[in-house]
């Protein structure tokens, strides 16, 4: 079985600025890229899990968002990481356009993009880890039974 390094985008990856989709305003956090390169070291896939209401509420596209993602994966290549898979979540119970009101299990604090990645990519959820800036990240690792959840705080310190 595989171990994970559950990764939350906005706040974790990138600066959150509120809604983030337009490569323009992509600031990457400092530590993260290192923080990946030790995770993969040491043999966890990366697999990032983002809640992306944005799409559902009409502020961006599906396409202006993997356009966004697009950039941040040709940065960390720069670097030398590849995310395993990056899962994301465009509902809303709001949602402007009725596809995106319903999939709440996939929405965090529910666990639904993390056991698609455990069943997808055989997953030890227990020997995992999910790193995430709201307490509804850490709801959705405690669900779906990862084994270390941490509510990041600003530093990439004594993780590994």
């Amino acid at each position: 079985m595989n171990k994970a390094l559950f990764l939350d985008r906005d706040g974790i990856i990138n600066q959150d600025h509120g809604y983030v989709y337009e490569t323009s305003k992509l600031t990457i956090l400092n530590g993260i890229v290192e923080l990946c390169r030790v995770a993969s070291f040491k043999g966890y896939l990366l697999v990032v899990v983002t809640n992306q209401s944005g799409i559902g509420r009409g502020y961006y596209t599906e396409e202006q968002f993997w356009q966004f993602m697009h950039a941040i994966e040709v940065y960390f290549a720069k670097c030398g990481i590849k995310f395993t898979k990056i899962y994301f979540s465009p509902y809303h119970p709001e949602a402007k356009d009725e596809k995106y009101k319903y999939g709440e299990e996939l929405r965090k604090p529910n666990p639904g993009m993390i056991l698609q990645a455990q069943k997808e990519f055989n997953i030890n959820l227990a020997q995992s880890i999910l790193i995430g800036d709201k307490i509804t990240d850490i709801q959705a690792g405690l669900k779906a039974g990862v084994g270390r959840n941490i509510l990041f705080c600003g530093i990439f310190e004594n993780i590994f």
